[in-house]
């Protein structure tokens, strides 16, 4: 077969962005390799690392401004693809700009700690591009690997090292049962290729086929362990409180938003014709999830394993969007990835400038009459836990965005009117420790001991990542027009039919 030249140049074009943040992390890591280890040397590296991700977004917003529409190959060119890329890059400067105050006080000298986290965006960017399962196994490995390192960069913790280990053992697991199931779609479709796996499901008629049953079914294991669902959310916990809190907040923000756009590009762009075949299954995960996470979360006294609780959670409120079985769901996808991203780092934000070497004052009776002494931090906390809780105006962007996956349950063609209300519940349920947090800070007295220091300086980046989450996040509450016209702008949705779930799914 003849070499296609101008097929070869479509394809890096496309991938401009992701080999942007490839070169620039490798030309890093060869900067971090000379030299000796010292603060100075970790903040320049971070800062140049923030550099390579606004470099590689001016190419995603030109690219989003150029290329509106899904090509047909095995990287997206749609506004689904781009809005992603952004969210990633966002969070990737966030959680270094974070990390170059936590660093500096943990004593975490090692400049790779950045390009870690510049190679694992990476390997996001292409998982969220990815048209076909080869592709997808590639970003998810790409991302993962980078990861389990990040988990245990506290050297001197052994909560960082046992998060690193469980982490790896469980993430090469699920793997595995998500190669498994590519493989076995492979074998009853002959293809990897998204686009073809539809075609070739609706053309043969194969949609009842055990083997590609089974292959759906690992597949769903195997995301489902990526992005913390119930019951396969066992990792998570134990790994966000162990992780640098930097760490902790990309993994809860990133992670899952570019696990989840892969979840659902596969599964309404090859597999919408086999809807009735894995809707229930995603219906109930999406319910036990919502019901576990905000559960065991009232119960969860440390602030990051709430957190982590929490984002096992709100992995139960995105699930509901597949779980509408519609491509148009995947606008409110977008723009509550958004708010959660913004809800999560300036949250994160807050705990790594109140916290002290060592951070010993993790639980959140430690955060009592905080309003006396941090005004600002106090102010900024309450937004984004009423955002992540969905509450109105002081919220922000987080009403919104559930209104809209509440919408996308709706108006789905079998409208998913029991997954909504028990959103609607367990979003009640939540209020619990989200408004706890607040209830400590503004309304429990100042105590002498066992609370976060009195007031000191901040670092400006920690700074700057606690100020915009807060004010974007306000200004989308007011005026969420201005993200909703790009969610659900041209290219923006998936490229799947939307065919009719049966009726034997629950509503």
């Amino acid at each position: 077969m003849a070499f296609d030249l101008s097929q070869s140049m479509q394809l890096i074009a496309a991938l401009t962005p992701d080999i942007i943040m490839m070169v620039g992390g490798m030309v890093l890591m060869l900067v971090s390799a000379w030299g000796t280890e010292s603060v100075e040397r970790q903040r320049r590296v971070g800062t140049a690392a923030i550099g390579v991700c606004i470099v590689s977004a001016v190419f995603v917003v030109y690219f989003m401004a150029v290329h509106a529409t899904a090509g047909s190959g095995v990287i997206a060119v749609d506004n689904f693809r781009w809005i992603v890329d952004l969210v990633l890059l966002a969070a990737t400067a966030g959680t270094i700009a974070l990390g170059l105050d936590y660093n500096t006080r943990e004593g975490i000298l090692p400049a790779e700690s950045h390009v870690l986290v510049i190679f694992a965006t990476s390997g996001m960017m292409i998982l969220a591009a990815a048209r076909d399962l080869t592709i997808v196994f590639l970003g998810i490995e790409l991302m993962s690997i980078a990861v389990y390192i990040l988990t245990g960069m506290n050297r001197r913790s052994e909560k960082s090292a046992e998060g690193a280990i469980k982490y790896f053992l469980l993430g090469a697991f699920s793997t595995g049962f998500l190669l498994y199931g590519i493989a076995l779609v492979y074998g009853a479709t002959g293809t990897t290729s998204l686009t073809l796996i539809g075609e070739r499901v609706a053309a043969h008629q194969i949609m009842s086929a055990p083997m590609l049953l089974t292959g759906i079914g690992l597949m769903l294991i195997g995301f489902g362990f990526k992005v913390a669902l119930a019951p396969f959310h066992m990792w998570a916990p134990d790994v966000y409180e162990g992780a640098p809190t930097p760490i902790t907040a990309y993994m809860a923000a990133a992670v899952k938003a570019a696990a989840f756009a892969a979840f659902l590009r596969v599964f309404l762009e090859a597999f919408a014709g086999e809807i009735p075949s894995w809707h229930v299954a995603v219906w109930w995960l999406a319910a036990i999830t919502m019901v576990v996470g905000n559960l065991i979360a009232l119960a969860s006294k440390d602030i990051k394993r709430l957190l982590a609780y929490s984002s096992i959670a709100h992995a139960g409120y995105i699930l509901v969007v597949l779980a509408s079985g519609q491509a148009l769901g995947s606008s409110a996808f977008l723009f509550y990835i958004v708010a959660y991203t913004l809800a999560t780092f300036g949250a994160f934000g807050v705990v790594v400038a109140l916290g002290q070497s060592g951070e010993p004052y993790l639980n959140v009776d430690d955060y009592a009459g905080l309003w006396t002494v941090r005004p600002w931090l106090s102010v900024s906390m309450a937004v984004c836990m009423l955002s992540l809780l969905g509450f109105p105006i002081f919220g922000g962007a987080g009403f919104f965005a559930k209104w809209y996956v509440i919408q996308s349950a709706l108006y789905a063609p079998e409208p998913q009117t029991r997954l909504a209300v028990l959103l609607v519940l367990t979003s009640v349920i939540s209020a619990g420790y989200y408004m706890y947090v607040v209830l400590v800070m503004f309304m429990k007295p100042r105590r002498e001991v066992n609370t976060v220091s009195d007031p000191r300086s901040v670092g400006a980046a920690t700074r700057w990542v606690i100020g915009l989450s807060t004010v974007i996040l306000l200004f989308l509450g007011v005026y969420p027009n201005a993200l909703v016209s790009l969610t659900q702008g041209k290219g923006s949705y998936l490229r799947a039919p939307t065919p009719q779930v049966s009726q034997v799914v629950p509503r």
